[in-house]
Parts: structure tokens; sequence; C-alpha cells
């Protein structure tokens, strides 16, 4: 459990979730394709950003859904409408934007916490400091 907390930790700081190395990405939106402190692989599989992708808008998403519901119970019968609209277009065109690294540092958490635990071979494969 104490790992799972730290790597929780890790993610959510930008860091590494195997080593805790930063900085892993080269800008905002530039993730690296190794861990520059244990050459850990980011990209484990071939289309495995899908799930960091599905967390991003489901955030978007919920997070539209809360301030809409919450906008319209708050003024009804007088709903305000536009003011509505330009905040849900600001929480789904920001959100995605500002929460992109997190969701791929916390989709790598998940993946190794819970999906596909660390082995040898995650750390050692096509390492170029070996050989």
């Amino acid at each position: 459990m104490g790992s799972r907390r730290r790597g929780l930790g890790r993610a959510l700081r930008r860091r590494c979730p195997v080593c805790g190395t930063r900085p892993i990405f080269d800008g905002w939106f530039a993730l690296r394709d190794r861990c520059p402190g244990c050459n850990f692989s980011f990209e484990r599989e071939d289309g495995y950003w899908v799930g960091a992708m599905i967390a991003n808008i489901a955030a978007a998403e919920a997070l539209f859904g809360l301030i809409f519901l919450g906008g319209v119970i708050a003024t009804y019968p007088d709903v305000p409408w536009t003011p509505l609209m330009v905040a849900g277009f600001v929480v789904m065109i920001g959100l995605p934007i500002a929460f992109y690294p997190l969701s791929k540092t916390l989709w790598l958490w998940v993946d190794l916490a819970f999906l596909h635990p660390l082995d040898a071979d995650d750390l050692s494969a096509n390492d170029p400091r070996r050989g």
C-alpha cells in the first residue's frame, strides 16, 4: 500500500511513478520516451495512452456536468444560458489542456499500481546504457 501511495504522490507531482525522477516532460505536452533516472519506458504498449485520454475527457465532462447542473439548479427558473454556455466552453477546452500532463502520469500510476505491475524487463528493455 505504501508503494501505491508513494507512486500516486509522484504522479501528482509530474514525476516518474517508479523512481520519482523529474523532469519527465520536455514541455507541457511532450512526455519523454523513457525516464532519465530509471529508464522506465513510459509507453508500455501500442495504444497505451488511450486510457489517459479517456480519463482526461471524463474529468472535463464531469466538471462540465457539475457546473451546468449547479448553475441550472442555483438559478432556476431564470437560468442564465449564455454564461453557462461560456463556462461550459471554457471548461471543455481549458481543462483537457491543463490536465493533460497529469492524465498521463496518473494513467501510468493506475497501470503500475493496479493493472500491470512493474517487472525487471520494464527497466532493462532497450536500455541504451546496457551494451
